[in-house]
């Protein structure tokens, strides 16, 4: 009862935090706007000046939102691959996902000049490099897919994964050779991570593949249960293994995927959040990690994005330097106590 008692006081408290720290996110910037004119903002009252609205409804609220669906889906994509490669370092870009969003934004920048004119205008668009980046990450899902059918043991998969990974960075490294300043400027503008270049449909589209990743994780907890105590154990209570595996494979893809695609391959999140959420919560019992992760996740990207913004300056840094900031010296942390991880 006392731990019950317990976790139910956290998640009120993650909850509170969360709710703060959406509406400190949407305040908080070269304009600082009232967290009281945020909240009139937000239940359809106009604020006190109207470029406050428009700079809430616009900027800052699509931004908070980005903010939380990346540390949402990138969290539980972290939580999945841990227990799945039953490795406390794997990530969500443990597949190479990331590497391969990365080779389709690198054809499309980087290999802009091969392109004919008309192709490169539509291409070079927000909207073609996104396109080009969930291509680039479908085509590596395919491949892990096909690869994760025909293979029985998980670790070979992750090797698999690591070298897709190291062959899309190999093409990635020859793009860079013959490219131009300005196009080595973009592509690495884009590997920085951004959380505020989205538009409201982009944003829909986005909510709609993490919410398809999640639903995939949340119906996969039973199955994350067993693989806690192996391959062999878990076939003993008669699960699909194999079935269960791609479910888990494909809810991470899907996940990692799609935020990378929409705001860019964003560090440390999904491999640091799980661990918090296992420190705080002291269980590996996946009923309870999944939400507590998911809270974690939403919390720790908006901490990050409110730091990302230097006091009384225009001045933005980027959201991948802000997190592997953060999220370093949890994994360095980790590797000095290896030992005593919930594994």
């Amino acid at each position: 009862m006392k731990i019950i008692h317990r976790n139910t006081v956290l998640f009120f408290i993650l909850t509170i935090l969360l709710l703060l720290l959406f509406l400190l996110n949407i305040s908080f910037g070269s304009i600082s706007i009232p967290i009281k004119e945020v909240f009139k903002s937000l239940i359809g009252e106009n604020a006190s000046k109207a470029t406050w609205q428009y700079i809430i409804l616009n900027y800052r609220l699509p931004k908070a939102l980005t903010a939380i669906l990346v540390g949402i889906g990138l969290s539980i994509a972290g939580l999945l691959m841990q227990t799945l490669f039953r490795n406390p370092l794997a990530g969500p870009y443990v597949l190479g996902l990331s590497s391969g969003s990365s080779l389709g934004v690198a054809f499309v920048v980087l290999g802009a000049s091969f392109l004919p004119g008309f192709a490169t205008s539509i291409l070079l668009s927000p909207f073609g490099i996104i396109i080009a980046s969930c291509l680039g990450s479908f085509f590596v899902l395919l491949a892990v897919l096909v690869v994760a059918r025909k293979l029985k043991d998980t670790m070979t998969i992750l090797i698999v994964g690591l070298m897709f990974s190291s062959f899309a960075a190999a093409f990635v490294g020859v793009l860079t050779y013959f490219s131009t300043a300005e196009q080595l400027q973009k592509f690495t503008f884009w590997s920085m991570g951004s959380l505020g270049n989205l538009s409201w449909n982009s944003i829909l589209t986005l909510s709609i593949a993490v919410f398809a990743g999640l639903l995939l994780s949340f119906l996969s907890i039973k199955p994350l249960n067993s693989l806690l105590l192996g391959e062999n154990y878990a076939k003993s209570l008669g699960l699909n293994y194999r079935r269960a595996r791609l479910i888990i494979i494909l809810a991470s893809s899907i996940l990692a995927g799609s935020i990378t695609a929409f705001a860019g391959p964003i560090a440390f999140v999904g491999l640091a959040v799980p661990h918090i959420s296992k420190l705080t919560f002291q269980t590996s019992n996946h009923s309870i990690l999944f939400w507590s992760t998911l809270l974690f996740g939403a919390i720790i990207m908006l901490i990050c994005d409110i730091l990302s913004h230097l006091p009384n300056s225009e001045i933005v840094l980027p959201i991948n330097a802000v997190t592997s900031i953060i999220g370093a010296p949890i994994v360095v942390y980790l590797l000095l106590n290896k030992s005593k991880n919930l594994f």
